[in-house]
């Protein structure tokens, strides 16, 4: 026998013995165990299932490798979701867009010849405020929500949502831009308001031959 070989079974040798044994787990920390553990269990489970396959293999172990990555990878996606998810309720639980009972009482035109008087004496942000009040008036005449003045926008937007998961998605933009418009500190524009108004003007629309449509 070559000298390499003997010296690979005196390796292995060395290595098999219980005083190794007890000196290689009891310098182990945490994640080198906890990894121990999940690469014996897998490599039983793929002798399971294959019973021709050498758990010792390198396929083995990029395999595992692999489905440990995509693990890793789907995680990180439903974070990301439920992160999105828990800020958007955050921003649109902050506020109730009527501030009082004659807001609701307006018709979805009052509000929107409201919004064209206040966007022409420069009042921008007040001018995108009618203009999502009325666009929640539209809809609630639709019967797509039910309008009150303790609901938030993320109410609006769950009640959206269970319906029509696209018209939610478009609602929520306008109620984010509604919330910068009123709440924040950012100063509309001119151009900023027209481009809401189309963008309001446009789903009343949309949501209007969808209905037809449906019926």
């Amino acid at each position: 026998m070559s000298n390499p070989d003997k010296a690979r079974e005196r390796l292995e040798e060395i290595l098999s013995q219980r005083e190794y044994q007890v000196y290689y787990e009891e310098n182990r920390n945490f994640i080198q165990i906890l990894w121990d553990r999940i690469t014996e269990w897998f490599y039983e489970l793929l002798a399971e299932w294959f019973s021709d396959l050498d758990p010792s293999n390198a396929f083995a172990d990029t395999l595992l490798v692999i489905l440990i990555g995509v693990v890793i990878l789907l995680a990180v996606v439903v974070i990301f979701f439920v992160v999105r998810s828990l800020r958007r309720k955050q921003a649109a639980q902050a506020y109730q867009p009527f501030q009082s009972a004659d807001e609701l009482a307006w018709s979805v035109e009052r509000h929107v010849k409201e919004a064209e008087k206040q966007a022409d004496a420069g009042n921008y942000s007040l001018g995108i405020r009618h203009q999502f009040l009325a666009l929640l008036l539209y809809f609630h005449d639709l019967e797509l929500l039910k309008a009150h003045i303790w609901k938030t926008n993320w109410d609006y937007f769950a009640e959206l949502q269970k319906r029509d998961k696209q018209r939610a998605e478009a609602f929520y933009e306008l109620a984010r831009t509604f919330d910068e418009a009123v709440y924040g500190e950012q100063q509309m524009t001119k151009e900023e308001y027209e481009h809401y108004r189309e963008n309001v003007s446009e789903w009343m629309q949309k949501t209007a031959e969808k209905e037809m449509q449906e019926v």
